[in-house]
């Protein structure tokens, strides 16, 4: 594992793989941009080529390829290592013979794989023919690996109790009911016993940014399935699968999302699957869930657009209003798609044959020009409810009621400004009454950070503020030294200025700051390449530095041995009173010198 590590470092830069999810402008010795884990408009986000490092001085948050990977993707480390092996075209090779039991969390991974395997091999000819009614094509069902799952109770279940994982190495073992409960895919009945969690459906596999399949979701098919059951059936949560954090073909949209600059948001696997083989790649469903704060910050690290096409009837117009409103409180700018009412994406496609396996592109072309064509969600408002509403009256109240709480969630001032334009223009009225309308609403939270706020560090009461300062110099002091440490051609003598650093804060200081974990470390060289990377002369502000901060730890000495000379002449002690003084005038002397030397 490794030796895997460093292949993919080698083969990577930290530049390669930020830049494909944020753009990156050259500061100094670093380059830097809006950070993709906290909503900003002044770049704090620093990239270091030469380390191959990252930094956000807004969040703090920092790390390499992997972390950061894990961070954008919500990964763990094992899924980052595969997208980055896959960026880097190195191949995974896990060791066998059992040296590394594998952890919880690889045994579901594979547990799910062996179950995804286990469908598609039972995918008959009844399921493929309602499939391509459906104007899937053979390329699609085995692209997304549909399958099916059958009438048995457990027959999946019995099937994974002879498996073991990792193809029988002793690494692995068979797969316990506890890991089937726990992945999702079985359930215990009354009696106790364990049964398949789908049955009569057809199955979609759901994968994570990595590629992984977390979850499943069914579509009921079969003439002996019950009339009661849902149509629709998602695998519940479980450690590897969260509806909320996971959007239906988001590993294979991502590419196309980045691309295109836009990413097209559906109600169901069908939709999607529609829509990808139309040739719009970039297409992402959610699974089982309204969307979520979460989707749309998974969405934002890709792109700022998101184009709504969910379904025209009742339903999905009110699914597409609760999606725009999280999407635009996420900071995503948000256009929808007006379908033909009564028909969602996957019947547009069909309708004319667009998806079907013999081809034809009157389908695909409506689909197209659908998406093509799509609005800003507060223009697609204002035209459907005056199409609806031509009474003056009834249209001012209905965007009252109806548009504003849209716009309050708008997160540009600009493009708030312009519909506030808009909607004037439209309803005949000023601008500054629309505005007061708009101000009485209440404020609609802000697009949620997808890191929590740095701890901030508290200060003991009884620490004075001279020593409060001097360890901030310090630490300053310090930053620039372990900067210097790290480049291949320092622009300073490293090893005197240790020295003369650790003179001027004391060995116990300089220990101290020495036992800094390596992620503060990388921080405060950051800090210190943001401060001085541009300068001049190095050698000379660093002397300089170590000036102050003597001067301060001078200064706050002579503090200290005035307040007890002072006391020592209240107590008429002679002796204590003739010492202070030397050392005073001793201190007071030191102080002198430096200034003269600035």
């Amino acid at each position: 594992m490794a030796d895997t590590v460093q292949q993919i470092k080698d083969r990577l830069s930290i530049v390669d793989v930020v830049s494909q999810y944020v753009k990156l402008q050259r500061a100094g010795a670093s380059l830097r941009a809006r950070c993709p884990f906290h909503a900003e408009r002044t770049p704090s986000f620093h990239v270091s080529p030469e380390r191959g490092t990252y930094h956000c001085f807004g969040c703090n948050v920092g790390g390499d390829i992997f972390s950061f990977v894990e961070a954008i993707e919500g990964l763990d480390f094992k899924g980052a290592l595969k997208v980055l092996a896959e960026k880097a075209g190195v191949e995974l090779v896990y060791e066998r013979g059992g040296k590394e039991k594998k952890d919880e969390r690889e045994r579901l991974f594979e547990l799910l794989e062996t179950a995804t395997i286990f469908y598609t091999s039972r995918l008959n000819d009844a399921a493929k023919k309602y499939l391509k009614g459906r104007g899937m094509t053979d390329a699609t069902i085995q692209s997304f690996r549909l399958g099916l799952a059958g009438d048995s109770w457990s027959e999946l279940s019995d099937y994974l109790k002879m498996k073991s994982a990792g193809g029988g190495s002793s690494s692995g073992g068979k797969y316990t009911e506890r890991e089937m409960l726990e992945a999702g895919v079985a359930k215990k009945n009354e009696r106790g016993s364990l049964t398949d969690n789908f049955r009569y459906r057809i199955i979609f596999p759901i994968a994570d940014s990595a590629g992984r399949v977390v979850g499943f979701s069914g579509r009921i098919f079969g003439e002996a399935a019950s009339p009661d059951a849902p149509k629709y059936l998602n695998s519940p949560e479980t450690p590897l699968f969260h509806k909320s954090r996971v959007l239906y073909g988001f590993d294979r949209a991502k590419v196309a999302i980045r691309k295109l600059n836009c990413a097209v948001l559906v109600e169901g696997q069908m939709d999607l699957l529609a829509s990808h083989q139309a040739g719009w790649a970039n297409t992402v469903a959610v699974s089982g869930t309204a969307f979520t704060p979460e989707h749309a910050a998974l969405i934002r690290r890709m792109t700022d657009n998101l184009v709504l096409a969910l379904d025209a009837d009742e339903a999905g117009i009110k699914a597409a209003g609760r999606a725009a409103r999280t999407a635009l409180q996420g900071g995503l700018n948000v256009k929808v798609a007006r379908l033909p009412t009564g028909l969602d994406p996957a019947d547009l496609i069909q309708s004319a044959g667009g998806g079907s396996s013999s081809g034809g592109k009157e389908g695909a072309d409506a689909w197209k020009k659908a998406i093509r064509d799509s609005k800003d969600i507060i223009l697609f408002l204002l035209e459907v409810l005056e199409e609806h509403l031509p009474q003056k009256d009834r249209f001012r109240r209905a965007v009252e009621t109806i548009v504003l709480p849209f716009l309050s969630d708008v997160q540009s001032p600009i493009a708030r400004e312009q519909h506030v334009h808009e909607i004037a223009r439209r309803l005949g009225v000023s601008e500054s009454a629309v505005g007061e309308a708009l101000g009485k609403l209440p404020t609609s939270p802000g697009p949620a950070s997808a890191v929590a706020p740095a701890s901030v560090p508290k200060v003991d009461p009884k620490t004075s503020w001279r020593s409060t300062r001097a360890s901030s110099r310090a630490r300053q002091a310090f930053s620039i030294l372990l900067w210097q440490q790290s480049l291949e051609k320092p622009s300073i003598d490293v090893a005197a200025y240790a020295t003369e650093l650790e003179t001027a804060i004391g060995p116990e200081a300089f220990a101290s700051l020495s036992t800094l974990t390596e992620s503060e470390r990388e921080a405060l060289r950051f800090s210190a390449e943001k401060l001085h990377g541009k300068s001049t002369n190095p050698e000379r502000e660093t002397k300089a530095l170590l000036v102050v901060i003597l001067k301060e730890l001078l200064a706050a000495e002579l503090d200290d041995a005035t307040m007890a000379l002072k006391k020592a002449e209240n107590g008429k002690d002679e002796e204590e009173v003739t010492r202070l003084m030397g050392v005073c005038k001793l201190l007071t002397t030191r102080i002198a010198q430096l200034h003269e030397n600035v």
